[in-house]
């Protein structure tokens, strides 16, 4: 996958160069503050829900007629972990009790890292939020049968249940259902 390129300052909007700088290579840089540009990206976590029966919950979204995992991007200066926590009781209503990390993939449509994490809830069923048009849960079986197809979320919940090689998958193949 190509990486995304800066082309203009995102200080001043000046047309950026391309500079050496000593332990990173070449850089972006603006001659104009005279200052290197690193890129800029969002971030932004998936879960992965089993409730106090092992269960997986997928929810359903804006409208669309998919079921995904549950996401959210990371606020400035939040860890990780604290996001998913978070943007697990913000659209589920469910306290997380366990947090495990599975892995990272860059999301080019959305110009996010996406960081896929397994957790577990104390509840059984979920109090969602008005984000949350709707949800089902599902046996581990189940789950991979209806997410949704072809999605980033797809790929992360089949990695996890099921060791498939995102590796080899490039995060910009993959539809818009994170």
């Amino acid at each position: 996958m190509e990486p995304v390129r800066m082309i203009y300052c995102m200080q001043c909007g000046t047309k950026l160069e391309t500079k050496y700088l000593e332990g990173e290579g070449i850089v972006p840089y603006c001659p104009k503050c005279q200052d290197f540009r690193f890129p800029v990206f969002s971030t932004a976590v998936s879960m992965i829900v089993r409730n106090c029966d092992g269960n997986i919950i997928l929810i359903r979204q804006y409208g669309r007629p998919r079921f995904i995992l549950v996401a959210g991007y990371v606020n400035r200066g939040e860890d990780a972990e604290d996001a998913v926590r978070r943007e697990v009781m913000e659209e589920l209503g469910m306290t997380v009790t366990d947090v495990h990390f599975n892995r990272s993939s860059f999301y080019k449509p959305s110009n996010t890292l996406m960081l896929n994490f397994s957790v577990r809830v104390a509840e059984k069923l979920p109090h969602p939020n008005r984000e949350v048009d709707s949800y089902e849960i599902f046996t581990d079986e189940e789950a991979k049968e209806n997410i949704a197809e072809g999605s980033l979320a797809q790929k992360f919940l089949l990695w996890a249940l099921g060791g498939a090689d995102l590796k080899k998958e490039k995060s910009d193949d993959v539809s818009d259902g994170k």
